[in-house]
């Protein structure tokens, strides 16, 4: 009989134990759901929308209908690239890097949902000076094989030609150019990792082509419970001028293993390709 009531009590205690622990992790997830609402209360959502345009015209596809710098007539096929870094900054110096965990997007012409980048994180209510983002991925970041699904995986830039930090192309822009033998003739204009060579033209270093750019008069404020779009346009006439004319008569149909055609677009890239096209309240 004794041994029947320690039993009991040990079972009793148990009870009771479990549900003081569940009361105290319930309170706890409680009291964190509380925390994380709150957070959401006093801050606002962010849309980023990518355009892709030419003379202010929005782009149009397999048309031999532009005309760059160097007076080459050119169409454009697809554009695929990766923006990456999304940071909102203060003139007191500090900054909110967005979506730390999710900090590239990918954005294809031929993919039209790719043009929106839904930034997951709360965006903390208040003034913002200035907009800046990565063109590309860093090469500390840009890893060899860390996308394994299409259509990122397929933006893979040779091992070879990028080393560790390598991994993918900033930007495929691939289409069509009228040459010197007035032939329509494919180019691919992809952006990368760059090769540093010796003498014999053996590979003995890579070189970073990726930038940050800040968008000019990015200035923006955001309220707690708001939604904006932020829309940021790629001007592709300027990727073939300032400070380079880029001349495809020159450079050819393809140069991941030319750098300084690469550096040409970099530079290019860094002046004046990207500009803010709006911020507006959305639903």
């Amino acid at each position: 009989m004794r041994d029947v009531l320690i039993i009991l009590l040990i079972v009793l205690v148990t009870i009771f134990s479990g549900c003081d622990k569940n009361q105290k992790n319930a309170g706890e997830n409680s009291k964190s759901a509380s925390h994380l609402a709150s957070a959401d209360a006093q801050a606002g959502r962010l849309v980023i929308r990518f355009e892709q345009q030419v003379d202010g015209h929005s782009l149009e596809t397999d048309t031999l209908l532009y005309v760059n710098a160097a007076g080459n007539l050119y169409e454009i096929s697809e554009i695929q690239w990766f923006a990456s870094d999304l940071t909102l900054h203060n003139n007191d110096g500090s900054s909110v890097v967005l979506d730390p965990n999710h900090s590239s997007h990918y954005i294809d012409t031929d993919i039209p949902k790719s043009i929106v980048w839904e930034i997951r994180q709360p965006v903390p209510a208040g003034h913002y000076d200035a907009i800046s983002f990565t063109f590309g991925i860093k090469g500390e970041k840009n890893k060899p094989y860390m996308f394994t699904d299409p259509p990122e995986s397929d933006m893979l830039w040779p091992i070879n030609l990028g080393g560790e930090q390598g991994g993918y192309h900033y930007m495929k822009m691939n289409g069509f150019w009228v040459d010197n033998k007035n032939d329509r003739t494919p180019f691919n204009f992809h952006l990368g990792v760059g090769q540093q060579h010796d003498e014999k033209g053996k590979i003995i270093g890579f070189i970073q082509n990726w930038f940050e750019t800040i968008l000019k008069d990015s200035e923006f404020n955001i309220e707690a419970g708001e939604k904006k779009e932020i829309t940021i346009i790629m001007n592709i006439g300027n990727w073939f001028q300032n400070p380079y004319v880029y001349n495809h008569n020159l450079h050819g149909g393809k140069i991941m293993q030319n750098q300084k055609a690469m550096n040409m677009g970099k530079e290019n890239g860094e002046k004046d390709v990207f500009i803010l096209g709006g911020v507006k309240d959305i639903n």
